[in-house]
């Protein structure tokens, strides 16, 4: 079996494979913590799911929060026995990256890319729905040819609610009606169908720089959210990226 660690800002995804079937997954804070602390939270999550640490064969993890990485690895190392392999674009992605700096493509826009080819094809643009909002775009020759990043629905909420102090906090939904009948639905409506029209206007003006229509495939938290309200979404894959980190580790690992 095969542990994979998604690291994310706000939130670590942990998922087990067995082949390429996912078993199970645990969405957890991500959060500063010492190695022993995540052996044993590791150890407490195999057993509530009947699996035995001897059963893991192998680990990759990857990363958008560096402080974090170094206490993942020792704790898997000392608590379940194996080394966790950490994604980087110096290893085989099998991906084609045409950016001025490849080196600074982050492991979970990476990782979404060598994902989304495999199961979806090319030309393609995937919108990773998260504390970031993220696109990443496939070419029609298969090549990772750049993307957007924008403030997360997290991020414009907080940044509304710090700098308004009248404001109530709410719940991250959409309301019934664009205009909203009072503060809390006219708060959702811009945070909601606000980011709507954003993620709807960047993938059109993707489209028209590539020449073609892509495929459109969402991921991450808030990826439902959108995608019941966009006509732009043609597919949500909420294991995009653990599916990614699999593919990487067979990739480099597989039969050494």
């Amino acid at each position: 079996m095969l542990l994979v660690f998604d690291i994310g800002n706000t939130n670590t995804v942990m998922g087990i494979y067995d082949g390429r079937e996912l078993l199970k997954e645990w969405r957890l804070t991500s959060k500063k913590q010492t190695s022993d602390e995540v052996g044993f939270m590791l150890l407490g999550l195999l057993s509530s799911a009947g699996i035995a640490k001897e059963d893991i064969k192998g680990a990759v993890f990857g990363s958008v929060v560096p402080s974090l990485d170094e206490t993942f690895r020792e704790g898997v190392r000392e608590y379940i026995g194996v080394d966790c392999l950490r994604v980087s674009t110096r290893m085989d992605t099998g991906l084609k990256i045409k950016m001025k700096n490849p080196t600074g493509l982050g492991a979970d826009r990476l990782l979404n890319a060598v994902s989304g080819i495999e199961k979806y094809g090319v030309p393609l643009i995937i919108v990773d729905l998260g504390t970031a909002i993220t696109f990443d775009v496939i070419s029609q020759e298969g090549a990772y040819v750049g993307g957007v990043i924008a403030p997360g629905m997290e991020l414009g909420m907080e940044s509304l609610f710090a700098r308004t102090a009248k404001l109530p906090q709410i719940e991250l939904a959409a309301p019934a009606s664009v205009i909203g009948g009072n503060t809390i639905e006219a708060i959702q409506s811009g945070i909601v169908y606000g980011t709507v029209g954003m993620v709807e206007k960047v993938i059109e003006g993707i489209s028209k720089e590539l020449g073609t229509k892509c495929r459109v495939v969402a991921t991450g938290g808030h990826a439902p959210i959108i995608a019941k309200h966009s006509g732009c979404i043609d597919s949500v894959d909420q294991w995009l990226t653990l599916d990614g980190l699999r593919i990487y580790y067979e990739r480099n690992c597989a039969g050494k």
